[in-house]
């Protein structure tokens, strides 16, 4: 138990720091590196919920195959050398600590109105074949499979996109038709 205890703290800070490094690093190569480590935190806070298939998941689809994805069209497009500049000055730079301190507010509500008692109770009755393989598999194919097939459309446009903007960013010409006169 003190075991589960202290895994659960070193991984919800290695999700929040991957998830803090996502956000707060310039270089876009080690950002992604960054969601990477939060992904794999991720997993690991699913595995101590008993949700081994969603930790598999989370390993295997997300910090797998679908961040390999992304560091090599973060590789292929290249960081820019002009580093970011921060401009202060415009309505954004004034009223974004407005809106942050105002998310902050309401995620502190949401926290404190969320039936903290309840986590010494032993949860929800669920059916027995709740969360399996099969009742996954079953949900993604059926009921939420065009939610399903779009992520995965929006997964290869973003890729497409990438590929199209760094052409464009290192000058290189569209390939025409030579044979065409």
């Amino acid at each position: 138990m003190l075991f589960e205890q202290i895994l659960f703290f070193v991984a919800g800070i290695g999700a929040l720091a991957g998830a803090l490094g996502v956000v707060m690093l310039r270089n876009p190569f080690y950002s992604v590196l960054s969601l990477v480590a939060h992904l794999l935190a991720l997993a690991v806070l699913f595995l101590l919920l008993q949700a081994q298939f969603v930790a598999a998941a989370q390993v295997v689809v997300y910090a797998g195959a679908v961040m390999v994805l992304y560091v090599f069209v973060v590789a292929y497009v290249g960081g820019s050398d002009d580093p970011l500049a921060r401009d202060q000055s415009g309505v954004i730079g004034q009223l974004g600590p407005v809106f942050a301190g105002a998310l902050l507010i309401e995620l502190t509500i949401a926290v404190l109105a969320s039936s903290l008692g309840a986590l010494d109770t032993r949860g929800a009755d669920l059916e027995p074949g709740y969360g399996t393989p099969a009742e996954i598999g079953e949900l993604l194919l059926q009921r939420f499979l065009l939610p399903f097939e779009a992520a995965s459309f929006l997964l290869l446009s973003a890729a497409v996109g990438a590929v199209v903007l760094a052409r464009k960013r290192r000058g290189l010409e569209p390939l025409e038709d030579e044979g065409a006169g």
